[in-house]
Protein backbone atom coordinates (compact mmCIF):
# COMPACT_ATOMS: atom_id res chain seq x y z
CA UNK A 1 0.00 0.00 0.00
CA UNK A 2 2.88 2.42 0.57
CA UNK A 3 4.20 1.89 -2.62
CA UNK A 4 0.68 2.85 -4.41
CA UNK A 5 0.98 5.87 -2.49
CA UNK A 6 4.01 6.77 -3.58
CA UNK A 7 3.39 6.64 -6.96
CA UNK A 8 0.60 8.33 -6.65
CA UNK A 9 2.39 11.26 -4.74
CA UNK A 10 4.73 11.15 -7.75
CA UNK A 11 1.67 11.30 -10.20
CA UNK A 12 0.16 14.19 -8.44
CA UNK A 13 3.90 16.19 -8.40
CA UNK A 14 3.85 15.51 -12.07
CA UNK A 15 0.41 16.87 -13.28
CA UNK A 16 1.48 19.98 -11.27
CA UNK A 17 4.55 20.79 -12.77
CA UNK A 18 3.06 19.72 -16.19
CA UNK A 19 0.60 22.55 -15.65
CA UNK A 20 3.27 24.94 -14.39
CA UNK A 21 4.73 24.28 -17.63
CA UNK A 22 1.79 25.05 -19.12
CA UNK A 23 0.79 28.23 -17.65
CA UNK A 24 4.30 29.33 -18.26
CA UNK A 25 4.60 29.03 -21.53
CA UNK A 26 1.35 30.38 -22.24
CA UNK A 27 2.20 33.44 -20.16
CA UNK A 28 5.37 33.87 -22.17
CA UNK A 29 3.12 33.97 -25.20
CA UNK A 30 1.50 36.61 -23.96
CA UNK A 31 4.02 38.78 -23.18
CA UNK A 32 5.56 38.17 -26.91
CA UNK A 33 2.13 39.18 -28.06
CA UNK A 34 2.17 42.96 -28.86
CA UNK A 35 -0.73 43.10 -26.77
CA UNK A 36 -2.26 40.89 -24.93
CA UNK A 37 -5.72 41.45 -25.80
CA UNK A 38 -5.17 40.14 -29.79
CA UNK A 39 -5.75 36.74 -28.42
CA UNK A 40 -9.32 37.67 -27.66
CA UNK A 41 -9.50 39.18 -31.16
CA UNK A 42 -7.38 36.56 -32.90
CA UNK A 43 -9.35 35.06 -35.73
CA UNK A 44 -9.28 31.19 -35.50
CA UNK A 45 -8.35 28.95 -38.92
CA UNK A 46 -9.47 25.89 -39.95
CA UNK A 47 -9.09 23.74 -42.66
CA UNK A 48 -11.86 20.91 -44.34
CA UNK A 49 -11.33 18.31 -46.85
CA UNK A 50 -14.20 17.38 -49.48
CA UNK A 51 -13.83 14.29 -49.39
CA UNK A 52 -11.60 13.14 -47.19
CA UNK A 53 -11.32 9.49 -48.65
CA UNK A 54 -11.80 9.20 -52.20
CA UNK A 55 -10.78 7.45 -55.64
CA UNK A 56 -8.12 8.90 -58.26
CA UNK A 57 -8.36 11.04 -59.98
CA UNK A 58 -9.90 12.93 -57.11
CA UNK A 59 -11.50 16.81 -57.51
CA UNK A 60 -11.04 18.08 -53.53
CA UNK A 61 -12.69 21.40 -52.39
CA UNK A 62 -10.17 22.53 -49.83
CA UNK A 63 -12.09 25.77 -47.29
CA UNK A 64 -10.07 27.96 -45.28
CA UNK A 65 -11.91 29.41 -42.78
CA UNK A 66 -11.11 32.06 -40.11
CA UNK A 67 -13.68 31.69 -37.10
CA UNK A 68 -14.20 34.28 -33.98
CA UNK A 69 -11.94 37.09 -33.52
CA UNK A 70 -12.17 40.84 -34.97
CA UNK A 71 -13.70 41.59 -38.53
CA UNK A 72 -10.50 44.10 -38.32
CA UNK A 73 -7.47 42.27 -36.97
CA UNK A 74 -4.88 43.86 -39.09
CA UNK A 75 -2.47 40.90 -39.25
CA UNK A 76 -5.19 39.05 -41.01
CA UNK A 77 -6.03 42.04 -43.45
CA UNK A 78 -5.30 42.04 -47.34
CA UNK A 79 -2.82 38.44 -46.66
CA UNK A 80 -1.33 36.17 -49.57
CA UNK A 81 -2.44 32.84 -48.93
CA UNK A 82 -0.50 29.76 -50.00
CA UNK A 83 -1.63 25.70 -50.33
CA UNK A 84 0.73 23.30 -50.11
CA UNK A 85 -0.85 19.59 -51.92
CA UNK A 86 1.39 17.54 -50.23
CA UNK A 87 2.37 16.12 -53.70
CA UNK A 88 5.48 18.80 -53.49
CA UNK A 89 3.74 21.68 -55.46
CA UNK A 90 2.32 24.65 -54.56
CA UNK A 91 0.09 27.77 -54.83
CA UNK A 92 0.40 31.33 -53.69
CA UNK A 93 -2.41 34.11 -54.62
CA UNK A 94 -2.11 37.82 -53.24
CA UNK A 95 -5.49 40.66 -53.83
CA UNK A 96 -4.59 44.38 -54.19
CA UNK A 97 -6.50 45.93 -51.35
CA UNK A 98 -7.24 49.21 -49.97
CA UNK A 99 -5.22 50.84 -46.99
CA UNK A 100 -5.69 49.29 -43.39
CA UNK A 101 -8.17 51.76 -41.71
CA UNK A 102 -8.95 50.33 -37.65
CA UNK A 103 -13.02 49.41 -37.01
CA UNK A 104 -13.35 50.23 -40.29
CA UNK A 105 -11.26 47.41 -42.84
CA UNK A 106 -13.15 43.85 -42.75
CA UNK A 107 -10.94 40.75 -42.89
CA UNK A 108 -12.01 37.95 -45.72
CA UNK A 109 -13.06 34.69 -43.26
CA UNK A 110 -13.12 31.97 -46.06
CA UNK A 111 -10.74 30.97 -48.49
CA UNK A 112 -11.80 28.03 -50.75
CA UNK A 113 -10.10 25.55 -53.50
CA UNK A 114 -10.20 22.76 -55.48
CA UNK A 115 -7.63 20.88 -56.24
CA UNK A 116 -7.15 17.19 -58.25
CA UNK A 117 -5.13 14.51 -57.05
CA UNK A 118 -4.03 10.92 -58.24
CA UNK A 119 -4.02 7.97 -55.52
CA UNK A 120 -1.73 8.69 -52.92
CA UNK A 121 -1.93 9.90 -49.43
CA UNK A 122 -1.56 13.82 -48.84
CA UNK A 123 -1.04 16.22 -46.12
CA UNK A 124 -2.26 19.78 -47.45
CA UNK A 125 -1.11 22.87 -45.58
CA UNK A 126 -2.72 26.36 -46.20
CA UNK A 127 -0.69 29.60 -45.03
CA UNK A 128 -2.14 32.92 -44.39
CA UNK A 129 0.77 35.26 -44.80
CA UNK A 130 1.69 38.81 -44.44
CA UNK A 131 4.97 40.13 -46.19
CA UNK A 132 6.55 36.59 -46.46
CA UNK A 133 5.59 35.89 -42.83
CA UNK A 134 3.35 32.98 -41.82
CA UNK A 135 0.27 34.99 -39.97
CA UNK A 136 -1.60 31.80 -39.80
CA UNK A 137 -1.52 27.77 -40.91
CA UNK A 138 -3.38 24.91 -41.03
CA UNK A 139 -3.49 21.45 -42.13
CA UNK A 140 -5.66 18.65 -43.37
CA UNK A 141 -5.06 15.24 -44.62
CA UNK A 142 -6.99 13.35 -47.27
CA UNK A 143 -6.60 9.80 -48.87
CA UNK A 144 -6.84 8.93 -52.43
CA UNK A 145 -6.96 5.38 -53.33
CA UNK A 146 -6.37 3.62 -56.84
CA UNK A 147 -9.34 3.77 -59.29
CA UNK A 148 -10.19 1.89 -62.67
CA UNK A 149 -8.08 3.25 -64.50
CA UNK A 150 -5.02 3.30 -62.45
CA UNK A 151 -5.01 -0.60 -61.25
CA UNK A 152 -3.50 -1.73 -65.05
CA UNK A 153 -1.55 1.08 -65.98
Amino acid sequence: MQILGRFAWVGAACLTLAAATTTTAQQKDDKDAKDPRDNDKRPKISLKAQPTISMAPSRVVLTAELLGGANDFEEYYCPSVEWQWGDGTASEASSDCEPYEPGKSQIKRRFTVEHVFRAGNYRIMFHLKRRDKTVASATATIQVRPGLRDNGQ
